[in-house]
């Protein structure tokens, strides 16, 4: 993160390191206190540990009158997975559910099922953990008792044919951890790769493009996916991405806002959108579908991205220190 900080001094503003662990919480939320703002980069579980313990102390940050992004409500409302269902009847979204229990899931999922291959996902998590691709093989009077073949995203992981019921098993400890489960339909363009848009508060400032291949079908005579190919990076003018940063500015970010309920000014300072190819148009052009959208830890990020977010930041934390000083503003 060396870019950042050198882009935040050439600034004229301190930038100053802080790592968390519990341990030493407090010796955080003291260094915090003394901070006209806090950029913060940790993903929503790390080694069996999630945000509960950071997350109150940002709020108290907040609460204070320091800029902090992304602050712990703005990641709740647009950087779950629920944010798929919030915003499903947008043109990003489709046949997407949310799902509050198990029994709940194993009512829907066999008739979900018959549609095609689905995606479940975990409320939280990063790096494919509780993300899996399930694709009905045979049907059975029980519906536990029909035969699936699932795929999970985490790196490693080997396809499996197996039981319904079995399957379903596995998914209780998704609700144990966050009480919900996100269902959304497989996109069969996969192989084509995944765009992820960048985004300073509501504008586009670079791009990233990966073949994804946590959820491909295994090569022949293997049981796992491929391990992916590099991710390439690109400033917000890559010419073949133009209509998806144009979607984003023109409307999707505000109509994103409304239906999650995020005022302009709370949009991070930096967060990432990532797009799949839908089914293309009867003329012939890509329609795009929401994947996710990253807020808590979004590094690394395109070099062209790091003078904006430097910029935001900077502007955020002065307008922060302003309030504070004289809260009538």
């Amino acid at each position: 993160m060396r870019r950042i900080f050198e882009e935040i001094e050439a600034r004229g503003a301190a930038a100053e390191p802080i790592v968390f662990a519990e341990e030493v919480a407090e010796d955080v939320r003291g260094r915090l206190s003394s901070l006209d703002g806090v950029l913060v980069w940790v993903d929503p579980i790390v080694r069996g540990r999630d945000r509960s313990v950071l997350d109150a102390i940002l709020r108290d940050a907040a609460g204070q009158g320091l800029y902090v992004s992304a602050h712990p409500d703005v990641i709740r409302k647009m950087g779950s997975k629920d944010v798929l269902v919030r915003t499903r009847d947008m043109e990003w979204g489709g046949d997407t559910h949310l799902f509050r229990s198990l029994a709940d899931l194993r009512e829907a999922l066999p008739s979900l099922l018959r549609t095609g291959p689905r995606v479940l996902k975990q409320y939280h998590g990063s790096q494919g953990d509780g993300v899996w691709k399930v694709a009905l093989l045979s049907e059975a009077s029980g519906a536990g008792d029909a035969m699936v073949r699932v795929l999970h995203a985490q790196r490693g992981s080997r396809l499996e044919d197996l039981p319904l019921g079995e399957f379903l098993q596995r998914c209780e400890v998704y609700f144990a951890r966050s009480s919900c489960v996100i269902d959304q339909p497989y996109q069969d363009r996969l192989a084509e790769g995944m765009i992820r848009c960048y985004l300073v508060h509501d504008g586009v400032v670079g791009f990233g493009h990966q073949f994804v291949t946590a959820l491909l079908p295994p090569p022949e005579g293997t049981v796992e996916s491929p391990p992916p190919p590099p991710r390439y990076y690109f400033g917000p003018t890559k010419p073949e991405f133009q209509d998806l940063k144009r979607e984003l500015e023109s409307g999707w970010v505000s109509e994103m806002q409304r239906l999650c309920g995020i005022d302009a000014a709370d949009l991070p300072a930096i967060w990432d959108a990532d797009f799949l190819l839908g089914a293309k148009t009867s003329s012939g052009e890509d329609t795009y579908v929401l994947g996710e959208i990253n807020v808590s830890g979004v590094f690394p990020i395109p070099d062209e991205a790091v003078a904006p977010l430097a910029e935001a930041a900077i502007a955020r934390a002065l307008a922060a220190r302003a309030n504070r000083r004289d809260p009538s503003r």
